[in-house]
């Protein structure tokens, strides 16, 4: 299930929003939060709030559990123009163009629930015991292999200084 929250007419340029939001697209919810409030940009508040507004409206309609969601979207478009005029010199002005931007978030719950059962995590640790020996075996077997091929390196090296000496 999808979750949607939108910011409109937001006063900062899309530009600088887009940096931010693109630290935070594809992130569990509470990491994204966690960076949001330790960054120091201006649009960080802002994208904080949204997000806790989206997770708000998943929790409350439709019942998810905020563990499992994560940004799956975050799209940042251009809004409205304030157009604006400064004077300048010799009786000219030039533009200044205030710009606001829309944002958009979209929420998923993740397939896999945080909370497994106790059996699969015993599963799990038992297969990476299996795979840690069948590795330390590999290992072992690739030290001895080297091993004997340091030994007819050095029988060779002893031939030669035989067949030298002998010459």
């Amino acid at each position: 299930m999808k979750v949607r929250a939108q910011l409109k007419n937001y006063r900062v340029s899309p530009q600088k929003v887009r940096s931010v939001a693109k630290t935070v697209r594809g992130l569990n919810v509470d990491e994204a939060l966690v960076r949001l409030r330790s960054g120091v940009r201006k649009s960080n508040e802002a994208l904080a709030t949204l997000i806790a507004s989206a997770v708000a409206n998943a929790e409350n309609n439709f019942k998810m559990d905020r563990n499992a969601l994560f940004i799956s979207e975050m799209i940042v478009d251009e809004g409205s123009i304030l157009k604006r005029w400064m004077p300048r010199a010799h009786g000219r002005a030039t533009k200044i163009m205030k710009r606001t931007s829309h944002v958009s978030v979209v929420l998923e719950a993740k397939k896999e629930s945080p909370t497994v059962k106790k059996e699969e995590i015993e599963v799990k640790k038992e297969a990476v015991k299996k795979e840690k020996k069948v590795v330390k075996k590999v290992s072992e077997k690739k030290v001895s292999t080297k091993k004997k091929e340091e030994s007819l390196t050095k029988d060779k090296k002893e031939v030669k200084k035989t067949s030298n000496v002998a010459k």
